[in-house]
């Protein structure tokens, strides 16, 4: 009954999707948090070898992309072309930032000739979050029916004690 456990002992990565949720949590501390860092492990050796795949195959296709779209005339999209018997799809994202205080500017602009600006601009407001706790607890009262928290998904970190078991 010492602190060397055989591995055989322990439930391992590939154990786990076999696994209910329940049993799973069951599990004993150290067990939990020793598959935790596994998983982290793999998921972070997973995500730099796709990001090296992605860098590869940006490499190979990039500039014929490119070339695809300007002769689709296109500056984003999608276009497909084959390579080999294989279609690959190729897409660039378009995003978009506006200069807020461009638009507010456009806004009044707008407003001011007598149209409507909010059939061209959307307007979101929102309170930061540091500047409602300074806010008197008076004035805070007033801002609390606008006012709803969510949280986040529930995240935990493992760390072992370096004492025996």
């Amino acid at each position: 009954r010492g602190t060397n456990m055989t591995i055989s002992n322990h439930i391992t990565l590939a154990d786990i999707h076999r696994m209910p949720v329940g049993q799973i949590a069951a599990l004993p501390a150290d067990q939990l948090a020793i598959l935790k860092e596994a998983a982290d492990q793999q998921l972070t050796q997973a995500k730099t070898v796709s990001d090296w795949l992605d860098g590869a195959i940006s490499l190979k296709y990039g500039d014929r992309a490119a070339e695809c779209r300007h002769d689709a005339g296109k500056d984003t999209g999608t276009i497909r072309f084959e390579d080999g018997g294989v279609i690959v799809i190729a897409d660039l994202a378009k995003r978009i930032d506006w200069d807020q205080a461009k638009l507010a500017q456009i806004a009044e602009n707008l407003a001011s000739s007598g149209e409507d600006p909010s059939e061209f601009i959307e307007t979101r407001l929102k309170v930061p979050e540091r500047k409602y706790t300074a806010l008197p607890e008076s004035w805070r009262k007033g801002f609390e029916p606008a006012r709803t928290v969510r949280t986040g998904k529930p995240k935990f970190r493992f760390e072992l004690s370096g004492g025996a078991a």
